[in-house]
């Protein structure tokens, strides 16, 4: 229930590529777009012009901080919206990988039979696959994600 209200929330953000950081940061663009100097900007950051520079950049290099992208922000007056937006609902990301754990753990078998001559028809070994699907996603916890 948790994962479809989650998948609910986030499906909104599915057109995510449209609020891709511009190739100059957000912080340099929307500076920028408000006419505003990066003297400017470091005195509502209570920081120096060169430090402004700083923060720019390592918003472009992926290593500023959420606190500074947060306080950078509030001093563009804007906010700082942070998520993590899967690529497909959770949904079939938990699907996927129990299709995934499956298909190993009827490799090896089907393997073993093989060795043994008893191999198992296509139709048996599909209809196989999808009851250890099932069985599964019926999984409570995390069981799903440990390495097998």
């Amino acid at each position: 229930m948790a994962r479809k209200q989650l998948d609910k929330r986030l499906s909104i953000l599915q057109n995510v590529d449209i609020l891709a950081r511009p190739p100059r940061g957000w912080i340099k663009a929307i500076r920028e777009a408000l006419g505003m100097t990066t003297a400017q900007l470091g005195k509502r950051l209570g920081v120096s012009q060169p430090r402004v520079l700083g923060i720019e950049k390592a918003e472009v290099s992926g290593s500023i901080t959420l606190d500074l992208l947060e306080r950078a922000a509030r001093a563009l007056d804007c906010r700082l919206v942070y998520a993590l937006v899967p690529r497909k609902p959770l949904r079939s990301l938990v699907e996927d990988r129990a299709r995934e754990l499956a298909k190993k753990r009827l490799r090896a078998t089907s393997h073993s039979m093989a060795l043994e001559d008893q191999r198992v028809d296509e139709t048996d070994e599909q209809e196989h696959l999808e009851r250890l699907v099932q069985r599964l996603l019926n999984r409570p916890g995390s069981a799903l994600w440990e390495d097998e």
